[in-house]
């Protein structure tokens, strides 16, 4: 049975949390400040955290980066107030998995959470080893060699291929891969998505610049043919 530590401040979200991941099967720790929840983080070994970023005594965005600092690399996802894009920048550049704002759904929490495991310990729905042309790569290695050379790929350019592959053949939108790949809602930030894609075609393309696998489907988003 998988074990989740909750670092929730507000009793009803945390209860809300704690049931529904009961329901699904996890054993669930509570906490109800930062420093708790840094303390059950390093004694209890949970394989999640989801961890609000507005807490007593002991913000998320402190707890999250002491976890790193520590080389604990328990995957975890914040929680935020929406308009705060700020507060995931800090949280990602200090380590955090993942990022969900509130309001939310507790099934769209659910797919962060698979997403997140999948990506970060290898459990079930880990893709395999994938090939398409003369690219290989391993998503539990974190390796992709094309033409039997190790590219390097940033975890957040190998995140992003996982998710094209996933959804080989889909149309998929800047928003969407924007909400799955990096967890923001807003397509101000749309221009990133297509930074991240120019820079994966650069690694994996024969030919950037006329690209056989990540297709532009203009107006809309991009498509994986691999």
């Amino acid at each position: 049975m998988p074990k989740v530590l909750i670092v929730e401040d507000d009793e009803s979200m945390a209860v809300a949390l704690r049931d529904g991941f009961e329901y699904e099967g996890y054993s669930v720790l509570m906490a109800k400040d930062g420093a708790q929840g840094l303390r059950l983080a390093s004694e209890a070994s949970p394989d999640l955290l989801i961890l609000d970023v507005m807490l007593p005594k002991m913000s998320g965005l402190d707890v999250c980066k002491k976890i790193r600092a520590d080389g604990n690399s328990l995957p975890i996802i914040m929680l935020t107030a929406r308009g705060q894009e700020i507060d995931k920048v800090l949280g990602l550049r200090t380590g955090a998995d993942d990022y969900v704002t509130k309001p939310f759904g507790f099934m769209e929490l659910m797919a962060r959470v698979e997403a997140v495991l999948r990506r970060t310990t290898g459990k079930s729905g880990t893709p395999g080893p994938c090939k398409f042309g003369d690219v290989e790569v391993d998503f539990v290695r974190c390796e992709t060699r094309k033409a039997g050379e190790l590219v390097e790929l940033s975890a957040r350019e190998l995140r992003l291929l996982e998710y094209f592959i996933e959804n080989r053949g889909e149309v998929l939108g800047r928003d969407r891969l924007l909400s799955a790949v990096w967890g923001y809602e807003s397509s101000s930030f749309s221009r990133t998505v297509d930074v991240h894609v120019a820079k994966l075609r650069r690694k994996i393309e024969d030919r950037h610049e006329d690209p056989r696998h990540i297709i532009t489907v203009h107006g809309i988003g991009y498509k994986f043919t691999g």
